[in-house]
């Protein structure tokens, strides 16, 4: 590790914290040529594997661009998107795994997609999914129907509170 004040590589480590959601370490150095200190950030690197076989590093931005294709010409912002893949990359990290198969990307999306907007989740899981009918989307549409009904179910069916 290069000081940042005089560019020295002979710094130790003084103490080290796992940071509050747990994704990062944050390090606190001291240079031994200058005797200043500094704080790093340590980031895990998350892979992706394809389908051949081959990793490549997670990127949000590609994950992103998809989501895009099936949000185009809904209400979605770019706001929208960026909180979508920031769940996205924070679910992949959450699973603890350096490597994450490339479908497993497309599963993270579709639940936080399903919740922001229906027709760009009906979009991106029919060509996810590889819907081969129209019985596959009346079956997807039936699913996010059921998705829906489900926090207004709970809402009738949980007793009030007594008191």
């Amino acid at each position: 590790m290069h000081c940042p004040y005089c560019r020295d590589t002979d710094t130790r480590v003084i103490d080290s914290r796992v940071a509050d959601d747990g994704t990062s370490i944050r390090r606190r150095r001291s240079c031994s040529a200058c005797n200043k200190r500094f704080t790093t950030v340590e980031l895990a690197q998350l892979s992706v594997v394809k389908r051949s076989g081959a990793s490549e590093p997670f990127d949000r931005e590609k994950a992103v661009a998809g989501v895009r294709k099936a949000c185009k010409g809904r209400p979605v912002t770019e706001d929208d998107l960026a909180c979508l893949g920031q769940q996205v990359e924070d679910s992949l990290r959450q699973s603890g795994a350096a490597e994450v198969p490339a479908h497993e990307i497309g599963l993270a999306i579709l639940g936080p997609l399903r919740d922001l907007d229906d027709v760009a989740y009906l979009r991106f899981s029919s060509v996810y999914k590889q819907f081969a009918s129209a019985d596959d989307f009346e079956a997807e549409i039936a699913d996010l129907r059921r998705h829906h009904a489900a926090p207004l179910e709970q809402l009738l069916v949980t007793p009030a509170p007594s008191g």
